[in-house]
C-alpha cells in the first residue's frame, strides 16, 4: 500500500468518525417512550388544568422536541442590546435526566406503584414536591433547561414561555412573535375573544 493511499484512508476515517459520534450523541439525548410517559404524568400535576389534556400533551411534545433538537456548541449570538456574544451552548441538559427519571420511578416504587406514571395524582404531586427539594431546593424556575432538576426544567420550559404569559394575563400577548407596529396602540385581544 502506498503512503498516499494510507493517508487518504486515515483522513476519510477521521472525517467520518466525528459525524458518527455526533449522531450517537444526538440519539442518546432524545427522550424515550417511558420518559415521555413520565413527563405526561408529571404534566398532569404541574401544569395548569385550564390548558386541558391536549394542551399538556403539546407542552410535553414541545419539551421532548427541544431536548431532541438541542445542539451542543451552538452559537447563541448576543442578547438584545448586548455588544458581546454569549458563550456557545454547553452539553445537553438531557444527559443528566436519566438518573432523575429513575429517581422519580424509585420514589413511586417506595409508595407501592410500579412507576411514577402509575401513581395516583396526589402521590405524583408529593413526589414532584420532594423532587423540587433535591439535591438542592429549587427557588427559581430556569428560563431554559439546565439539567440540574428535571421537574424545574420542565416547569420552567412552560411557565417562562409565551403561552403561560398569555394565560396569566388572559390576553393574546404573543411574546416572541414577530408583529408589526399596526395595532400596537391597542390592548391585546382577550383569550376568550376569539
Amino acid at each position: 500500500m502506498k503512503r498516499r493511499t494510507l493517508l487518504r484512508s486515515l483522513a476519510a476515517v477521521a472525517a467520518v468518525r466525528p459525524l458518527s459520534h455526533l449522531e450517537l450523541l444526538a440519539q442518546s439525548t432524545a427522550l424515550n417512550d417511558t420518559e415521555i410517559t413520565t413527563l405526561r404524568a408529571m404534566a398532569d400535576v404541574v401544569l395548569p388544568s385550564s390548558i386541558g389534556a391536549a394542551g399538556r400533551r403539546e407542552v410535553v411534545d414541545a419539551f421532548a422536541s427541544w431536548v431532541r433538537n438541542y445542539r451542543e456548541g451552538a452559537d447563541r449570538g448576543h442578547g438584545y442590546g448586548a455588544s458581546t456574544l454569549a458563550a456557545p451552548t454547553g452539553p445537553s441538559p438531557a444527559l443528566r435526566y436519566s438518573a432523575q427519571f429513575g429517581a422519580l420511578d424509585e420514589a413511586a416504587r417506595a409508595r407501592g406503584a410500579a412507576s411514577f406514571a402509575a401513581l395516583a395524582p396526589l402521590d405524583r404531586r408529593a413526589v414532584v414536591e420532594a423532587a423540587l427539594e433535591t439535591p438542592t431546593r429549587v427557588t427559581r424556575l430556569p428560563n431554559r433547561p439546565t439539567g440540574a432538576n428535571l421537574v424545574a426544567d420542565f416547569m420552567g420550559f412552560y411557565f417562562t414561555g409565551p403561552d403561560a404569559l398569555d394565560l396569566a394575563y388572559q390576553s393574546e400577548i404573543g411574546r416572541d412573535k414577530c408583529r408589526g407596529l399596526e395595532g400596537s396602540d391597542r390592548r391585546p385581544p382577550s383569550l376568550g375573544g376569539r
